[in-house]
């Protein structure tokens, strides 16, 4: 049983150079920070792998060269007092940014834990002999179906010795996602409350989202599609015709997002570069909005997996009140305070009526769900506490 007095070393696994955006940085943000407020030592630790793949927001391009990316890091985990925190690993130029090799393979060697979040790092000798190699699946059922499909990534999987999911329905009899093999356990996005602050009511502005419209190709498997966000939204694009009085914006990203159709029924439209250029732009737009509304990847919701957006909850946690698809995860989440699930678009309308019959309570009620579900200290816990 894990000990809340003693002193753990922690390697984070993560995705912030090549991905310099800033709603996808909060993520990893917040295990790190919140492993810190509980007395851990904590390194995040990134690697380029073999092929290019750093992203540049301001020339769109992909490349093998780091420096927007490791730029972009340092800003961030200096405001955060991480600016001894971290390393990157170039294997183009087997180069290592932050700290040494040296003091990385020290580290490493003397690591009791390391958390793989998401699993976009490969696998590398410094972190494949630590004792408790944790992977954090984000992508329910995509992750499972990977590991069926691919050879590589089942093989990668199999070097972990705990599985956790943010599908939290998984295993269970109700929930359809495929199973790997591995024995997965729920977990949940931890959320660092102080660095989210309570924003002022906003009944007045308009309900956003930021999201891709298609994150990758539609998987397969089994004579079933597992599809993105595109095949969830078809029947809810007429909700503004149905709600003139509300305003509703989509921060949308990916080519395949048919801009002008949106736009024609009553959607506005910006590119989802805008608020995500830094993490303070992200807070910004989320702070400045009415609340959320959105919908959810169809794999999610087809197999019932009771995944829960992060994203949501930095809108939550911001006081604003979210009404978004259910994946399944009003089986275990209990709702109706601060966030809305719905499965039609008449639940998604009566969502957004009953959160304007008393928009100021519900503000204060999204803030108080995540402080009782997701604050990153009864999260991390929790986790740790079933893996020693």
């Amino acid at each position: 049983m894990y000990i809340v007095s003693s002193k753990l070393k922690i390697v984070v696994l993560g995705y912030i150079v090549r991905g310099p955006l800033g709603g996808l940085v909060w993520h990893h943000l917040q295990y790190l920070i919140g492993l810190k407020e509980l007395g851990h030592e904590v390194l995040f630790l990134e690697d380029s792998d073999d092929f290019a793949g750093c992203y540049n927001p301001e020339t769109f391009e992909l490349s093998e060269n780091p420096k927007y990316g490791l730029d972009f890091l340092k800003r961030i985990f200096t405001k955060f007092d991480l600016q001894n925190n971290w390393a990157y690993f170039d294997a183009h130029t087997n180069t290592w940014y932050g700290k040494s090799k040296q003091e990385i393979f020290l580290f490493c060697e003397n690591a009791d834990v390391v958390f793989n979040l998401s699993a976009v790092n490969p696998l590398r000798e410094w972190w494949a002999k630590i004792p408790s190699r944790v992977l954090i699946d984000t992508d329910p059922a995509f992750t499972q179906i990977r590991h069926l499909t691919n050879k590589k990534d089942f093989a990668e999987a199999k070097h972990h010795t705990a599985f956790f999911s943010f599908g939290e329905n998984i295993g269970k009899p109700y929930c359809t996602i495929p199973a790997d093999g591995f024995n997965w356990k729920p977990t949940r996005q931890p959320v660092v409350m102080d660095i989210w602050k309570e924003a002022k009511p906003m009944a007045t502005e308009k309900w956003t989202t930021v999201m891709q419209w298609d994150s990758y190709e539609v998987q397969q498997y089994d004579d079933r599609i597992f599809g993105m966000k595109s095949m969830s939204f078809k029947q809810y694009e007429c909700l503004p015709c149905l709600m003139p009085s509300e305003n509703f914006e989509l921060a949308l990203g990916s080519i395949t997002a048919p801009v002008n159709e949106l736009i024609n029924k009553g959607w506005h439209i910006i590119n989802s570069l805008i608020p995500t250029k830094t993490p303070w732009s992200y807070q910004e737009y989320i702070a400045n909005s009415k609340g959320e509304w959105s919908v959810a990847k169809h794999g999610y919701v087809g197999s019932n997996s009771g995944w829960f957006s992060e994203r949501t909850l930095c809108y939550m946690a911001s006081g604003k009140p979210v009404v978004v698809q259910d994946t399944g995860f009003s089986q275990t989440i209990q709702t109706g305070k601060g966030m809305f699930p719905f499965k039609t678009i008449e639940q998604a309308v009566e969502g957004i009526t009953n959160i304007n019959k008393d928009y100021k309570y519900q503000c204060q009620a999204a803030r108080k769900f995540v402080e009782e579900n997701f604050a990153s200290q009864q999260v991390l816990l929790h986790l740790l506490n079933r893996i020693f």
